[in-house]
C-alpha cells in the first residue's frame, strides 16, 4: 500500500461522519515531505495534513482554542504550535501540551490561568469582558480524519 507510516487516531477523537465515508485523494507524498504541514479545504472544512516524525496525520486545521489555522504555526516533532496564543498540541495523542497564553478551560472544564512567555511581562487575571471571555473559552480536543496512502497518493475520509 505505502511506505509512509500513518499515525493511529487517538481514542474517541475520530471526526463524526468519517467512519464509513469514502476515501478521497487530496495530495501526494511528494507534496508533504517529513516535517511539513499542508492545509486542505473542502467546502467549509479546513484540514491539516502533517508529516510528523512519527508519521502522517489528518486533523482540523483549527486550533481547538480559538480556531486559528494550525498550518500557519510551527511543527516540531509531533507537536504543532498555534500562531495566535502559543498553545501547543500533540498530533500523535491529541493532548494539549502547552495551554494558550490566554488561559481558559480545558476539555474537561478545569480552569488554567493566563501566562506569558519568559520574554514578556506577566499576564494578570482577566479584568475586562473581552479578557474574561477568552479566559472562559474551552480548549476542545482535536478531531482526526482517517487517511491512507495508495500508490503515493494521500487519501482522506471527509464527513458525509
Amino acid at each position: 500500500m505505502s511506505d509512509a507510516t500513518i499515525l493511529p487516531i487517538p481514542r474517541d477523537l475520530l471526526a463524526p461522519g468519517t467512519g464509513d465515508a469514502p476515501f478521497r485523494a487530496v495530495a501526494t507524498l511528494s507534496d508533504l515531505p517529513p516535517g511539513r504541514m499542508l492545509r486542505l479545504s473542502r467546502g467549509d472544512l479546513d484540514l491539516l495534513l502533517a508529516h510528523t516524525e512519527a508519521g502522517l496525520v489528518a486533523t482540523d486545521d483549527r486550533c481547538p482554542h480559538m480556531s486559528a489555522p494550525l498550518s500557519v504555526g510551527r511543527l516540531e516533532g509531533c507537536q504543532v504550535d498555534c500562531p495566535l496564543h502559543k498553545g501547543r498540541f500533540d498530533l500523535a495523542t491529541g493532548a494539549t501540551v502547552r495551554f494558550p497564553t490566554t488561559g481558559g478551560l480545558d476539555a474537561d472544564g478545569a480552569y488554567h490561568r493566563p501566562w506569558a512567555p519568559l520574554d514578556a511581562p506577566p499576564k494578570p487575571e482577566p479584568s475586562d469582558d473581552k479578557a474574561r471571555a477568552r479566559a472562559l473559552t474551552r480548549v476542545r480536543r482535536l478531531r482526526y480524519y482517517p487517511l491512507r496512502v495508495v500508490d503515493g497518493r494521500i487519501e482522506v475520509r471527509f464527513p458525509e
